[in-house]
């Protein structure tokens, strides 16, 4: 049997390890090797990437997928966006979601993995439809996490719903690394059952679990997994791409990855992974394996996260405190899967509630949103104390919160005029206002200077 290997190097293990930070110069040296390695696809954007390229690193996230391209020409690109919400934090109206697939697809974008945090299917629809109608592949996506109200049958019912959607694809998404080898085997058997759809199995390696959960999922089935290259996999990233190689291959499977070209890749990223150890980007913590996450389900870019913002506030000694907590906040919200933006969200509110030393004193305004259905239905029943000191007697919404909000496109544009060259600097706009707008300013001041550079020479 074929199975497919999707690469995270340049997406997923780049956010899980080091918190997104790796610049464009530092894998551009490699792109073409990748390109010939035999991969399905290589995750290479959506997720964190974007806020990052903005915030962090003075890169344009779309010039960033563009040149990507540019070098991948036999590979497909593949992306991970959050349904209604794209790749920002609240939900957005769906002449924006629609205009970003548009332009991803555009841009070069193959395969979109579209989730919602809360797997209310109603949030990615638009998402789904818009990758169908631009002749892209849509893998839906189910968010795997375990919870006294999460079952097979629910999920069974779940795969059923993503492929009466139209849906080319279904992954399973194990954002927190928490699935083991029994429940991979048992859901993707139950999946394979249920529904006809080729059936795509995403994990991280937190808690050790990882490989061993891959290949129970191949026994069951399973046609695709994902991988990080070795020098970045493990810890919160994934299980490494020439392990499940070598191991799919003893077992009679094929993967069509060259072998050559992973060793050449494996020894591109060693340097670089020593300059993220030695910069501080890469924490040791989140290279180890912590079977704690089986507890306190906490994903690899949640974790790093969440160790940055404590060291922010000089509150280190704080984690296992947050750590404790985090499953609490998860319970009272109704046992959210565990992915952004509910990973953030509960994480910010578990650490609210450690530092200030009493629970919910301080709520954020997302979680405020998140009570008023802003985000879609709850899993499960969401503490009602929680709710009425929160909402006092206002009334949640229970209908899809996207058919709340006006179109808003060309009314953001008109507004920018001059700040946006094009409508890709819109949707970053819109996606991410301040950042957005500092980077254009920044990037203008970059031009200035260039030209004023060269002036001079001459």
């Amino acid at each position: 049997m074929k199975i497919n290997i999707t690469e995270t190097v340049l997406r997923d293990a780049n956010q899980s390890l080091i918190a997104t930070r790796m610049p464009f110069s530092d894998f551009e040296g490699i792109l073409e090797t990748l390109d010939k390695a035999g991969y399905y696809s290589l995750e290479c954007w959506g997720g964190a990437t974007f806020d990052s390229c903005l915030r962090y690193l003075n890169e344009d996230p779309w010039e960033r997928l563009e040149k990507i391209k540019a070098k991948v020409k036999n590979t497909k690109l593949q992306m991970l966006l959050r349904g209604q919400n794209i790749l920002g934090y609240k939900h957005y109206p769906d002449d924006v979601v629609r205009k970003f697939v548009a332009q991803s697809v555009e841009s070069g974008m193959d395969i979109f993995r579209i989730f919602d945090a809360l797997n209310d299917f109603r949030n990615i629809e638009v998402a789904v439809d818009e990758t169908l109608k631009r002749k892209a592949h849509a893998q839906g996506c189910i968010c795997y996490t375990t919870s006294p109200i999460h079952n097979l049958e629910k999920y069974a019912r779940m795969g059923k719903q993503l492929e009466e959607m139209g849906v080319n694809t279904i992954c399973i998404k194990d954002m927190a690394g928490i699935m083991g080898p029994q429940e991979a085997y048992d859901l993707i058997k139950a999946l394979k059952e249920s529904v006809k759809l080729p059936i795509f199995l995403h994990t991280h390696s937190t808690t050790g679990l990882g490989p061993i959960t891959y290949i129970k999922a191949v026994e069951a089935g399973c046609d695709g997994i994902d991988c990080a290259i070795s020098s970045l996999s493990g810890g919160t990233s994934q299980p490494a791409t020439e392990t499940l190689d070598y191991a799919l291959r003893q077992m009679g499977h094929t993967t069509g990855l060259n072998e050559n070209a992973l060793k050449d890749i494996n020894d591109f990223f060693k340097p670089l992974k020593l300059k993220y150890i030695s910069s501080g980007l890469m924490d040791p913590f989140v290279m180890g394996t912590e079977t704690d996450a089986l507890v306190y389900q906490v994903p690899g870019g949640m974790l790093s996260n969440l160790i940055a913002q404590l060291k922010s506030q000089n509150a280190i000694e704080k984690l296992d405190e947050v750590l404790a907590e985090t499953p609490k906040v998860r319970k009272d919200l109704g046992y959210p899967p565990l992915v952004t933006p509910m990973s953030q969200m509960v994480g910010v509110q578990a650490v609210a509630n450690v530092l200030a030393g009493e629970r919910y004193k301080n709520v954020s305004k997302e979680v405020k949103s998140y009570l008023r259905g802003e985000y879609g239905q709850a899993p499960g029943e969401i503490d009602p104390a929680l709710v009425k000191k929160v909402l006092d007697d206002e009334k949640p919404i229970t209908r899809r919160f996207a058919d709340t909000l006006e179109p808003e496109f060309d009314k953001i544009k008109a507004k920018l005029k001059d700040i946006a060259k094009n409508d890709k600097d819109v949707l970053s706009y819109i996606a991410f206002p301040q950042i957005a707008e500092k980077f254009f300013k920044e990037r203008e001041e970059r031009a200035v200077t260039r030209v004023t550079y060269t002036i001079v020479q001459k």
